[in-house]
């Protein structure tokens, strides 16, 4: 794997995803100090997308990272999204204005954005696979990949139409490992199989590794050995074969945390790896919306329907059955935004969700749950 990629220091990365935020703009000020924390800790990768932050993100890589540091003092990733591009003749002038956005020269890393059956198929159709080879050519690209969210069996199609891919970048976490909608373990075992290097997006699946449920939670404190986060991204980052693990950091304190125990990176023990599974039941008994708050699903809702928030209300009544996500719901989320009740059942949602997730199904739960009239709630419906 070094021989390819001898840039990259450490096995953990600063996703761009979900970085700081005052009001509509990025927090410069603090995302620049957690890029410090992270350089000046031995890290070196960054990964971002045009979409993320809805256009701040590359913006913000520019401001808090290249501006800031010698091009060869850190790993850049970004990726060509399916949105932005409708022909073969827009991908070129797309790609020129990523460079210019992100205030570099060349990527480290250039990915093929969330391909599936579908948005493959539209990826060759529009010959971006050969464009992008020819970027790589030119050194605009010096590697370049897939992230992916499909079936096993279209991961294995895409490589072995590719093989001169290098990358694959896959959901792996301890939840989604054996969940049929994901299929992480399959997916790695694919990536296995073609002998490409891996990268892990969603470790602790969109925080939901993170903000616990009691109960699982106490699994995990009486190991007396680090943060939730820290055995999600340690579960990941053990696999034979993972180059990097991705985390999309909000905080200082979760880049402190990471680093401190991605600096000297150990597995998971046996003990450990049990309680994370035991973890992982607890999930699934609760039958806990899957969703990792990407909110890719959110752009093209002709109600403006803010999803993934309203799925985190759910979660948070059906995991502490208290008040505060009623409120949420009906004060925060959808005081500027739709509610679940007013979905027309479009689909797009559920076309661009890395999770496969029946979204307009959902909606409908959701809706059930938090849109009761007052005769309901009396009569304790």
């Amino acid at each position: 794997m070094d021989q390819y990629f001898d840039k990259v220091k450490k096995n953990l990365g600063f996703g761009f995803m979900r970085l700081p935020m005052v009001g509509e703009k990025v927090d410069d000020s603090l995302t620049k100090r957690m890029v410090d924390c992270f350089m000046e800790n031995g890290f070196n990768y960054f990964d971002t997308a045009h979409g993320y932050h809805e256009g701040l993100s590359e913006p913000a890589i520019r401001e808090c990272l290249t501006s800031r540091y010698p091009r060869e003092e850190y790993v850049l990733t970004d990726k060509l999204t399916e949105d932005y591009f409708h022909s073969e003749k827009e991908i070129r002038p797309f790609f020129e204005s990523q460079l210019e956005a992100c205030g570099v020269d060349y990527f480290d890393f250039y990915l093929m954005h969330a391909q599936n059956k579908d948005i493959y198929a539209k990826f060759q159709e529009r010959n971006a696979y050969s464009v992008v080879r020819d970027l790589k050519k030119e050194g605009k690209i010096k590697h370049y990949g897939v992230s992916f969210h499909d079936r096993p069996e279209i991961l294995e199609q895409i490589l072995t139409e590719n093989p001169d891919i290098e990358v694959v970048q896959i959901q792996l976490n301890y939840v989604d490992y054996e969940d049929p909608a994901i299929e992480g373990r399959r997916c790695y075992e694919i990536c296995r199989k073609f002998g490409k290097p891996v990268i892990v997006m969603e470790p602790v699946k969109g925080g939901n590794l993170v903000n616990l449920p009691e109960e699982a939670k106490q699994i995990l404190d009486r190991l007396e050995g680090g943060s939730p986060a820290s055995y999600a991204i340690r579960f990941a980052a053990g696999f034979e074969g993972v180059m990097m693990v991705l985390s999309g950091m909000s905080t200082l304190e979760q880049v402190e945390d990471n680093v401190s125990f991605m600096k000297d990176f150990q597995p998971l023990n046996e003990k450990e790896k049990q309680a994370v599974f035991q973890v992982s039941d607890i999930f699934h008994q609760q039958n806990l919306i899957a969703c990792t708050a990407c909110r890719y699903c959110i752009k093209g809702c002709p109600k403006n329907i803010s999803i993934p928030d309203l799925f985190a209300c759910m979660n948070a009544k059906k995991a502490y059955h208290d008040w505060n996500s009623e409120f949420y719901y009906n004060t925060v989320h959808t005081t500027r935004n739709g509610k679940a009740s007013e979905c027309i059942r479009c689909g797009k949602c559920e076309f661009v969700c890395p999770q496969h997730l029946p979204i307009r199904e959902l909606l409908t739960e959701v809706a059930g749950e938090f849109e009761k009239t007052t005769e309901d709630k009396q009569n304790g419906n």
